[in-house]
């Protein structure tokens, strides 16, 4: 009797050690895997340029013409053809994404734009960077972002995830944020570990 007492106390002492490793290890490897898998995939967002709603498409005109034609006039200073909608969206200031080092990589064109309805967005083009854990869009007031104390100066704002490490995306600027003035950064930034992935300074 003592013998079978001893043998199940020792099956109940080993169940309770696997529930235990069970307990610890699955949340664990969970979250493992939430912290390194985006390094193993690429997320590709493709968004087309922002208009206000006011703005009408010429007859006989596709958006993606609109929109080439736009950003001839801003690169060329060529005039937009009286057949372009009246009120183009007016480019505050622009760069471009370099990586943070070696690891963290990071290419792309950035520009930060007044629509015409008064509002604010950043624009990436053909952004390229080292996918992370729960990346985030910081505009920072620092002209060449460096360090987390650089990203998280007075006066930074949180434009919200990175919608993906690849592709053409749109970001909403608050409208109490002036990007015609001043020093400015955005940095593709690792929440969690408080790194940097890639920063591009915003020159007028």
């Amino acid at each position: 009797m003592n013998a079978v007492d001893l043998s199940s106390e020792k099956w109940f002492q080993r169940r309770g050690v696997i529930g235990a490793i069970l307990a610890v290890g699955i949340p664990a490897i969970a979250l493992g895997w939430w912290l390194f898998s985006p390094l193993l995939f690429n997320k590709t967002v493709v968004e087309d340029f922002p208009r206000a709603a006011t703005a009408q498409i010429p007859a006989g005109s596709t958006a993606e013409e609109v929109e080439a034609a736009m950003v001839k006039a801003e690169t060329d200073n060529s005039t937009v053809s009286a057949d372009m909608p009246e009120s183009d969206p007016i480019r505050l200031r622009s760069g471009a994404f370099r990586g943070a080092d070696s690891f963290h990589e990071g290419s792309g064109d950035v520009a930060a734009y007044l629509l015409d309805d008064g509002s604010q967005i950043l624009r990436f083009d053909d952004l390229d960077v080292t996918n992370g854990p729960d990346l985030h869009v910081i505009l920072t007031p620092v002209g060449a972002a460096e360090s987390r104390d650089d990203v998280m100066a007075s006066g930074h704002v949180d434009l919200g995830s990175l919608k993906g490490n690849r592709g053409n995306q749109n970001y909403v600027v608050p409208s109490e944020v002036d990007l015609s003035s001043g020093d400015w950064s955005v940095v593709i930034y690792c929440q969690p570990f408080h790194v940097i992935f890639a920063t591009a300074q915003l020159a007028a």
